[in-house]
C-alpha cells in the first residue's frame, strides 16, 4: 500500500511538474530567438507590435517586413551551407555557428538582459574566431532588442546599433605590431637591421589595413541586422553615406568612414565582392596595396570575419588560399 501511494504521489509531481513546464510563458529571450530562428511561416509578424503590423496592412504588403524575414533567411543558409548553428535559451551565448572544416565559429553573446517588469532590453555582442583564437579584437558591436510585453506575447518594439573600436585591445596591439614586424624583418621585401622609414610607413599601412578590413567586417554585421531584407552590402558605398545629409539607409548605412566607403585609405584599396545576389548571405572583402610602397601584403576577410593575409598583395591569392592573421 505504502509502495503504491508512493508510486502515485510521485507520477501526480510528474505531471504537474510537466504541465507548469508546458504553460510556462514564454520569455523575451525566447520570443527572439522564434522571430529569427524559427521556420514556421508568419512568426517573425507574431513578434512585431501591432501599431507596425497595422501599418503594413494598410500597406497592403500582407506579411511581415522583408528586411526582418531577410535575416531569417540568411540563418537558414548559413546551416544548409554545412555550418552548425544553435541557439541557446540560457547562458552567455545567445547564437554560435560553427565550420567544423575551417575550424572557424561566430557566436552572439547577452552581454545584459534587463527585464523590467513588461519590458526587457536584451543586449548583444559579435565575436568571431579561428582556431580558438578571436578575429574580431579592437571591433565592439553592440546590438540592443527592446522587447515589450503586448497583448500577452513579447513584441520587437525598438532595435540600437552601437559599434566600437578599442586601440588598447590586448588582441588589436598584437595584430598591429605583428604587421609592424612583418613589415621590417623577412617576412616582407623590406628588410633591415633597424626599420627604415618606408617600412615603418609599410607596417602602419598594413596595421592600417587590417583596422579597415575589421571595421568593414563590424558594419556588414550591423548592416545586415537593421537591413536583413537587403542582405549583406556588396558595394562600400553602402556602408558610409557620412556627411551626405538625411538619415541612414540600406543605400548609405553611415557605417564606416567616407575614405574607407571610397576604397582607399592609407595607401590600401578595398573592395567588396563575392555577393550572391538579393538578400546576400555572403561576402568577401580584399584590402590591396596602391603601390609597391605602400605595403606588402593584401589583406582580406569574408562573412566569417576571419582576416586572413597574402604575401604577394594580390586579392585573389587572399581569397583563395590566405593564411589566417595570428
Amino acid at each position: 500500500m505504502t509502495k503504491k501511494l508512493l508510486a502515485l504521489t510521485f507520477s501526480s509531481l510528474l505531471f504537474l511538474l510537466s504541465a507548469s513546464a508546458q504553460t510556462a510563458p514564454q520569455t523575451a529571450r525566447q520570443a527572439l530567438l522564434e522571430m529569427f530562428f524559427s521556420k514556421t511561416p508568419g512568426t517573425l509578424e507574431k513578434h512585431l507590435p501591432q501599431a507596425t503590423r497595422a501599418a503594413l496592412r494598410k500597406a497592403g504588403t500582407g506579411s511581415s517586413p522583408s528586411m526582418l524575414d531577410g535575416l531569417a533567411g540568411i540563418m537558414g543558409q548559413l546551416s544548409a551551407r554545412g555550418q552548425q548553428l544553435q541557439t541557446f535559451e540560457a547562458g552567455p551565448v545567445l547564437m554560435s555557428i560553427e565550420d567544423p572544416l575551417a575550424h572557424t565559429k561566430f557566436e552572439i553573446t547577452v552581454e545584459r538582459d534587463d527585464l523590467r517588469s513588461s519590458e526587457d532590453e536584451i543586449e548583444l555582442s559579435f565575436h568571431g574566431y579561428k582556431d580558438g583564437e578571436t578575429q574580431t579584437a579592437g571591433t565592439k558591436v553592440r546590438l540592443t532588442f527592446t522587447m515589450k510585453q503586448e497583448d500577452g506575447s513579447w513584441r520587437l518594439n525598438d532595435i540600437t546599433v552601437a559599434v566600437g573600436v578599442s586601440l588598447t585591445d590586448p588582441a588589436f596591439l598584437k595584430t598591429m605590431a605583428t604587421g609592424m614586424k612583418a613589415a621590417s624583418t623577412g617576412s616582407s621585401p623590406i628588410s633591415a637591421s633597424a626599420p627604415s622609414p618606408l617600412a615603418a610607413m609599410s607596417a602602419a599601412n598594413e596595421a592600417s589595413a587590417v583596422g579597415g578590413v575589421r571595421t568593414i567586417n563590424t558594419a556588414e554585421v550591423s548592416y545586415v541586422v537593421t537591413y536583413p531584407g537587403h542582405g549583406f552590402a556588396c558595394a562600400l558605398s553602402e556602408l558610409g553615406g557620412m556627411g551626405s545629409g538625411g538619415g541612414p539607409n540600406e543605400h548609405q548605412a553611415m557605417l564606416i568612414d567616407p575614405r574607407l566607403a571610397g576604397g582607399r585609405k592609407n595607401g590600401y584599396v578595398f573592395a567588396l565582392s563575392g555577393c550572391d545576389g538579393n538578400s546576400a548571405s555572403r561576402y568577401s572583402v580584399s584590402a590591396v596595396p596602391a603601390d609597391p610602397g605602400s605595403g606588402t601584403r593584401a589583406f582580406c576577410s569574408d562573412e566569417s570575419a576571419v582576416i586572413r593575409f597574402s604575401l604577394d598583395g594580390k586579392a585573389g591569392s587572399c581569397l583563395s588560399a590566405g593564411k589566417p592573421l595570428q
